[in-house]
C-alpha cells in the first residue's frame, strides 16, 4: 500500500497526567509502532489533551502545573505535542467533546475531510490562543505547486500543521507539495485534488476501555461517536484481557472493527507504571520514582513542591 493509500491517524490521549509519566508517552510510542506495523496506517502527529481542573479528581494539581509536566515530558518528541484547549474551557469537558473540537480544528486547519465522520459537529472552534488573521489569499490555496511525486514524511506533515493549530484563525496554511480535498470549496472541474483519509483516533489504556462496560458511567450516545464514528486505539495494562472486556458492551461489540489493540504493549515494564504509583513514589521518598517519570517532570514537581503532602 503506498503512503498517500494509507489512513494517516492523529492520536489524542484525553486524561488527568497527574502527573504524566513515561507510561503515557509509551502508550504512544507503543501505538504508533503498532500502527506501523499493520501497513494500513501512518501516524502523522500525537495530541495529549489534559483534563480540565473541574473535572474534581481528589488532589488533581491545577492546569498549570500539568500542562507544564506534559510539555516537559515531550520536548524531545517531534511528533507528540500538549494541546492546552480542553484545560481552558470554563468547565469539564466530556471525551466526546475533545475529539469532536479536535476533529473540527483539524478542518479548519487542513482544509482535509476527516474520514468516517458521517455527520458534521456543531463544536465550536474557540480562539484561545491568538486573534483570527484576516484572508490575505485569493489564488486556489491547496493546488499543488510541485512534484506530485515529492511525498512529506509524516513528521513534515505534522510539522507543518501542528504550528498552525494553536492559530486557530480562518487562514489555512499552505502546505508545500500536498493536496488536501476542501469539503467546502467549489472545486469545478478544470482542478484536480488529492484526497487524503485522516482520522483522530482516541489513544487510552485498557483501563478506560473497561470503564465503557461499568452502566451508568458513560452515556451511550457519546460512547456511539467515540468508538463509532472515531476509533479508539487500546494499550493493555496488567495483561488486561481486551476481548473479555470487549465482550461485555454491546457498543463495544458492535463497533469491534474500530477498536485496535495493541498486542505486546504489556511486555514493557512502562505499561504499567501509573500516575498514583508516582504519586505514592513522591510522597514516601521512593527513589525509583526516576523509573516512572522523566527527570525534568521531576525536578519541576520538585521546584513547585508538588505531591509532597498525601492526597488523592
Amino acid at each position: 500500500m503506498t503512503e498517500s493509500a494509507k489512513t494517516h491517524v492523529i492520536l489524542l490521549s484525553c486524561g488527568s497526567f497527574n502527573p504524566i509519566t513515561k507510561g503515557h508517552v509509551h502508550m504512544f510510542e507503543k501505538a504508533r509502532e503498532s500502527l506501523h506495523q499493520s501497513g494500513r496506517y501512518i501516524v502523522i502527529g500525537g495530541i495529549i489533551s489534559p483534563v480540565h481542573d473541574s473535572y474534581g479528581k481528589p488532589g488533581l494539581v491545577s492546569s498549570k502545573h500539568r500542562l507544564t509536566m506534559c510539555q516537559l515530558a515531550v520536548q524531545s518528541s517531534d511528533w507528540i505535542r500538549v494541546d492546552p484547549w480542553e484545560c481552558y474551557q470554563d468547565t469539564w469537558q466530556t471525551t466526546c467533546s475533545v475529539l469532536e473540537h479536535h476533529r473540527d480544528l483539524m478542518k479548519r486547519v487542513t482544509g482535509c475531510i476527516l474520514s468516517n465522520i458521517n455527520t458534521p459537529s456543531s463544536t465550536p472552534v474557540i480562539n484561545q490562543l491568538s486573534q483570527p488573521q484576516p484572508q490575505t489569499q485569493t489564488t486556489p490555496m491547496y493546488q499543488n505547486h510541485g512534484n506530485m511525486n515529492h511525498k512529506p514524511t509524516a513528521i513534515k506533515l505534522w510539522g507543518k500543521i501542528s504550528e498552525n493549530l494553536g492559530k486557530i484563525c480562518c487562514v489555512r496554511p499552505h502546505i508545500d507539495h500536498f493536496t488536501f480535498v476542501d469539503e467546502n470549496a467549489n472545486l469545478g472541474t478544470a482542478l484536480r485534488y488529492e484526497e487524503i483519509e485522516l482520522r483522530i483516533l482516541l489513544l487510552c489504556g485498557s483501563d478506560l476501555l473497561e470503564s465503557f462496560c461499568i452502566p451508568g458511567l458513560w452515556k451511550d450516545n457519546d460512547m456511539e461517536v467515540i468508538v463509532g464514528d472515531f476509533g479508539i486505539v487500546v494499550v493493555p495494562r496488567d495483561g488486561a484481557d481486551t476481548e473479555r472486556i470487549m465482550n461485555h458492551s454491546a457498543i463495544l461489540r458492535k463497533y469491534k472493527d474500530n477498536i485496535i489493540v495493541v498486542k505486546d504493549a504489556g511486555t514493557h515494564p512502562m505499561s504499567v507504571v501509573s500516575s498514583t504509583k508516582s504519586r505514592l513514589a513522591l510522597q514516601h521518598g521512593d527513589g525509583h520514582v526516576v523509573d516512572y517519570l522523566y527527570q525534568p517532570v521531576i525536578d519541576y514537581i520538585l521546584q513547585s513542591q508538588l505531591y509532597i503532602k498525601a492526597s488523592g
